[in-house]
C-alpha cells in the first residue's frame, strides 16, 4: 500500500494529510517544497527523539533541509505553561523568523504544545504536523486546534492554528508501547460511533488485529482522517457539526481531570470510556437502544482496552465532583452543559438540553459499579 493523501479543504488555509509508511525518511522531499530557505526547528519528546529524531533529521538533510531540534519531557505534564514557555523561548533562540517552518514531531501533547507555540511565536508561524502516536494521526494532528491545559482544565487556552501539512507514517506505530496504541484506538472507534456505523462493523471484525497489518492500519487511519478532515472543512471553528469530534470527551475531560491527567487514565482510554458513558446516558433518556453501550463494551474488551469507571485505578469523586468538573469544559454553552448523543451507533448529535440530573443518576449508578 502506496502513500495516501487526504485533503483538509479550507480555502487558503488547506492542507494535504499525507498517510503511509517511511514518511519520516522522506520528510526533507515532503517539506522543501514549503520552505522559503531551507531550515526547520523541530519541537519532539524526549521519548520519540530517543526513538526516531535521527530518521527525521536524515530524512530532512536528504532534501537538503537543515534542522535544530529541542526535545520536551514526555508525558501530559508537558502540556502547560511551563512547557509552552520552554518551546517559545527556545524558538525564539533557535532565531526561528516568521516566514520559517516549526515542525510539531510526537505525539498529541507535542502537536499540541508547539502548534500553540507556533501560533503565538511573531503572531504566527506555520508548523509542520508529523504525528508519532495513533490517537495524533487520526485526531489531534488535523484540524488545527492547538493548546495547553491549566489548573482549570483540559486545552482552555489555545488557538486555531492550521499546520501547513501533515505527515501519518504509519510504521512509527509499530514502536508504540500496546497500552498507547490502544488508547489511540479510543479515538478511532469515535470515528465510527458518530458518523459511519459501517467503519463500526469493520472495526468489530478488524479491530484486533490492526496493530499486527500495516494494510488494515493504514485504511484505519485514512478512513478517520478523511471523517475528520470533511468536517473540519464544514465548520473549522466547532460552531455546529464539528462539535460532534466531542463524543465521549465531555465525560473524559472530567474523568482526566479527576486522575490529575496522569497515566492513571489516557485521553483515549478516557474517550472509549466516555463514548460508553454518552452511548449509556443516549439509552437512559429513550434516543437509542441501551444495547448499544453494552455492544461497544464488548467490542472494547475484545480490544483489551477499558471501558468503564470500574476499569480506572485509584479513587474518582462523586457524582456532584465530576459534574463540576464538567462545569468548566470549554463545551460549556451560556452555563449549560453540551453532550454528544447518539440515536444509534454511527447517529450522533449536539444536545444541549440535558438534564443534570440524568447525568447525576448515571455517574452515579457508574461509580457505585466500581
Amino acid at each position: 500500500m502506496g502513500v495516501e493523501t487526504v485533503a483538509v479543504d479550507l480555502g487558503a488555509r488547506s492542507y494535504p494529510v499525507r498517510i503511509g509508511a517511511g514518511l519520516i525518511d522522506r520528510a526533507g522531499a515532503e517539506i522543501a517544497p514549503l520552505l522559503r530557505r531551507p531550515r526547520v526547528a523541530v519541537l519532539t519528546d524526549a521519548t520519540v527523539a530517543g526513538l526516531h529524531l535521527a530518521r527525521l533529521e536524515a530524512g530532512l538533510a536528504a532534501a537538503g533541509v537543515a534542522s535544530v531540534a529541542h526535545a520536551l519531557p514526555a508525558g501530559e505534564g508537558t502540556k502547560g505553561w511551563r512547557g509552552l514557555r520552554e518551546a517559545t523561548e527556545w524558538l525564539l533562540e533557535a532565531k526561528v523568523e516568521r516566514r520559517d517552518m516549526v515542525v510539531a514531531f510526537g505525539g498529541g501533547v507535542i502537536g499540541d504544545l508547539a502548534g500553540f507555540a507556533a501560533a503565538i511565536l511573531r503572531r504566527g508561524v506555520r508548523f509542520v504536523q508529523i504525528p508519532t502516536t495513533l490517537l495524533a494521526q487520526v485526531d489531534s494532528s488535523v484540524g488545527g486546534k492547538t493548546g495547553i491545559n491549566t489548573a482549570q482544565g483540559k486545552n482552555l487556552v489555545g488557538a486555531f492554528h492550521q499546520p501547513s501539512l501533515v505527515l501519518a507514517d504509519i510504521g512509527v506505530l509499530e514502536t508504540l508501547p500496546a497500552r498507547d496504541f490502544l488508547a489511540g484506538y479510543g479515538e478511532v472507534v469515535k470515528y465510527g460511533l458518530l458518523g459511519d456505523a459501517d467503519f463500526f462493523d469493520w472495526l468489530e471484525v478488524h479491530g484486533p488485529s490492526l496493530a499486527a497489518d500495516a494494510a488494515l492500519r493504514q485504511h484505519a487511519v485514512r478512513r478517520s482522517v478523511e471523517m475528520k478532515a470533511g468536517i473540519v472543512a464544514r465548520d473549522e471553528t466547532e460552531e455546529g457539526e464539528r462539535a460532534l469530534l466531542n463524543l465521549g470527551h465531555t465525560f473524559c475531560h472530567a474523568l482526566e481531570a479527576a486522575t490529575g491527567y496522569s497515566a492513571r487514565l489516557l485521553h483515549g482510554e478516557g474517550v472509549a470510556i466516555g463514548c460508553a458513558l454518552a452511548l449509556d446516558l443516549s439509552g437512559r433518556m429513550g434516543l437509542c437502544d441501551p444495547a448499544a453501550a453494552g455492544r461497544l463494551r464488548r467490542h472494547l474488551r475484545a480490544m483489551g482496552m477499558r471501558a468503564t469507571l470500574a476499569d480506572i485505578p485509584g479513587d474518582l469523586p462523586g457524582a456532584d465532583g465530576l459534574l463540576a468538573l464538567m462545569a468548566q469544559d470549554k463545551k460549556v454553552v451560556d452555563g449549560k452543559l453540551r453532550f454528544i448523543l447518539t440515536r444509534g451507533i454511527g447517529q450522533a448529535f449536539v444536545a444541549d438540553d440535558v438534564p443534570e440530573a440524568e447525568v447525576r443518576a448515571l455517574l452515579a449508578a457508574a461509580l457505585a459499579a466500581r
